[in-house]
């Protein structure tokens, strides 16, 4: 990618009359504030000014989850409450009134599920920790009279309400399947908690009752009802009142999701699409994977003058957006700031995977976050293109050997192609996906055929059987995206199992013969991840990590295409661009993979396909809505 980085035209120095928010009225421009004499600042440095106001929701989690396991801890094990540490438990929310153990047990378990939304500053999760830590003070004073109990609560509660501004985070896209999972979660923790608590009395027990009679007994408590395990004096109670108290939770929390107001996931909007499509024809030849922008699955946010976009999937808490930002370089970080600040009100993890080397250069450069370089794209300059030299000559003789086996090549755009054609690619490419779900996500444009993508590419390879198959003559499928006014992105590659191997590799061959006349100068093949390390690895003089780190690759790609990728592409000669993945911190670096390996498809954590629903017509999220309000607003 060539072209200078953009300097954000809206970063002004402060002006003369721009006061610091903490000037002394009536004080000189330029005047240093906070001018304190020696002796008082030297005292107020001693002063404990407490944590960073950023730092706050992390600190109460990891304070909720430790009195949460507390008191886990005390409703569980009897040895625990007759101990010293239980003098500490006995003051703690949760440990209180005749029913000691199964509150204890059940605002324990409550505290560890706020644990995880206060990290992420969700507002919901600040709302129930608010309400649930003066409960907790009251009934400390109340049954126990305990003024250090009330102290513990109220010591959790002062942060929160102090840093309230903190936790303004909105709720995630979710669907009422939630619901389902969670009671399946809750439902296997609660069995397994449950089956402790029954075994946690092992002196009182009556008999030896079998782990299936125990299992028994906990699957009764949870529904309230008594079970075959018997218990000397109250043991009894204290096992039968905690189990009903796990099975309340499970309950509660699955009727909740269940019936909460649903908040669907973003998609592309007509006018999303059609904004995007205007920008993509006037810049779109920037890069090679601005056309998968499209892709209906992704929401959009766009700069305050509409001048550039992001386009985004949010994948188990992580903001994935792909590419380079579409449009005006100039516009780029305004669409790059509307886009962390969609991040922070929903406390998503921001990631993008795949931009360019000047894209990773204005994403650092505004946003702080770090790069890292991910792999190689492989494009081939048509010009440059020929089967001639000895370089080339694997792939001609397999070019030339399926020709002999009467095999033909068709290279044609989309909008030339009928209908009934198309229908015919669409079940085939489908049938020979070879997965249940389809692939992609950076390099994907997730359909074929569009009326609206009529200027894609479809190169096809024909043989005619004596018995034709069910789709005809139709052995293998390629798919070409635009980049640009000259130029196309591979999308997709399909053939029949049937058919003779080295199917891609001839009609990439036919597309680069036929691209002249189409007017592309330009292909951009498949994306090798960590191309570099593969190439560099096998060389002579290549030191021990990197042949070592090479030998991972290799290992990993008996399941993931790395090393194949690489080997594939560089058959056609390409010259290779960077590619970069831009993240906030290296421990989010394992969460984002996963996410993008969600997103890719590689790792499927959906319903079994018995299980889902049938697909409701797309519906923009209140976040998208909020994004074009704003934006109508700005341009007004």
């Amino acid at each position: 990618m060539s072209g200078g980085v953009p300097i954000r035209s809206d970063r002004l120095a402060p002006s003369a009359d721009r006061q610091p928010k903490d000037a002394r009225p009536g004080a000189a421009p330029g005047a240093v504030p906070g001018a304190v004499p020696g002796i008082l600042r030297r005292v107020l440095r001693g002063v404990p000014r407490g944590p960073r106001p950023e730092a706050v929701p992390a600190l109460v989690a990891r304070a909720c989850t430790l009195v949460g396991l507390v008191d886990i801890a005390a409703g569980v094990f009897p040895r625990f409450r007759n101990s010293r540490m239980h003098a500490l438990a006995e003051v703690l929310p949760g440990a209180l009134g005749p029913f000691a153990a199964a509150l204890s047990l059940s605002v324990g378990v409550l505290l560890l599920l706020l644990a995880h939304g206060l990290r992420r500053r969700k507002r919901r999760a600040w709302r129930a920790a608010v309400v649930l830590l003066p409960a907790g003070a009251i009934a400390q004073f109340t049954y126990r009279h305990s003024l250090v109990g009330v102290l513990v609560s109220l010591a959790l509660l002062v942060p929160l309400l102090r840093h309230r501004d903190e936790f303004r985070a909105l709720p995630d896209p979710t669907s009422r399947w939630r619901a389902l999972t969670n009671f399946v979660l809750m439902g296997a923790g609660s069995i397994a908690l449950g089956l402790v608590v029954v075994s946690a009395h092992p002196g009182r027990m009556v008999g030896d009752p079998s782990l299936a009679d125990r299992l028994e007994h906990v699957i009764y408590g949870l529904f309230g009802f008594e079970g075959p395990v018997d218990y000397a004096g109250s043991t009894s109670w204290t096992v039968a009142f905690s189990l009903g108290a796990l099975g309340l939770l499970t309950a509660i929390t699955t009727v909740y999701l269940a019936f909460r107001p649903e908040h669907p996931a973003a998609r592309l909007t007509d006018d999303d699409e059609a904004r995007l499509r205007a920008l993509l024809d006037r810049h779109g030849g920037r890069d090679s994977l601005g056309h998968f922008a499209l892709r209906r699955d992704k929401a959009v946010v766009f700069s305050p003058s509409g001048k550039a976009a992001v386009t985004y999937r949010v994948v188990s808490g992580v903001m994935l957006a792909s590419g380079d930002p579409i449009g005006d370089v100039e516009a780029w970080p305004g669409a790059i700031e509307r886009f962390m600040d969609e991040a922070k009100a929903h406390s998503w993890t921001p990631a993008v995977m795949g931009c360019s080397e000047t894209g990773a250069e204005v994403w650092t450069r505004e946003t702080g976050l770090d790069a890292l370089e991910l792999g190689d794209e492989a494009v081939v300059d048509v010009a440059d293109f020929s089967l001639t030299g000895r370089a080339m000559r694997n792939v001609r003789q397999m070019v030339k050997r399926i020709e002999r086996l009467g095999y033909e090549t068709r290279v044609r755009r989309v909008r030339d192609l009928g209908e009934a054609e198309l229908d015919r690619i669409r079940r085939a490419a489908e049938d020979w996906r070879g997965t249940d779900t389809e692939r992609g996500f950076s390099m994907a444009l997730g359909r074929i055929g569009d009326p609206a993508d009529g200027d894609c590419l479809i190169a096809t390879a024909h043989k005619a059987d004596e018995v034709p198959g069910p789709y005809g003559d139709l052995k293998a499928v390629l798919h070409f995206v635009p980049w640009g006014p000259d130029g196309a992105s591979l999308d997709l590659m399909r053939r029949d199992r049937s058919a003779d191997p080295g199917m891609n590799e001839l009609l990439i061959v036919a597309g680069l013969q036929a691209a002249p006349r189409l007017g592309v100068r330009q292909v951009s093949l498949n994306f090798a991840m960590f191309r570099s390390a593969l190439a560099r690895g096998e060389k002579i003089g290549a030191g021990p990590v990197l042949r070592a780190w090479r030998g991972l690759l290799v290992f990993l790609s008996r399941w993931f295409q790395i090393e194949s990728l690489y080997k594939f592409n560089a058959k056609f000669r390409p010259r290779w661009e960077p590619r970069f993945v831009v993240y906030a911190a290296s421990r989010d670096l394992p969460r984002i993979g996963l996410a993008a390996m969600q997103a890719e498809g590689f790792v499927d954590l959906a319903l079994p396909r018995l299980l889902r629903r049938r697909a409701k017509a797309p519906a923009p999220c209140a976040h998208t809505m909020r994004s074009a309000e704003h934006s109508a607003r700005s341009a007004a």
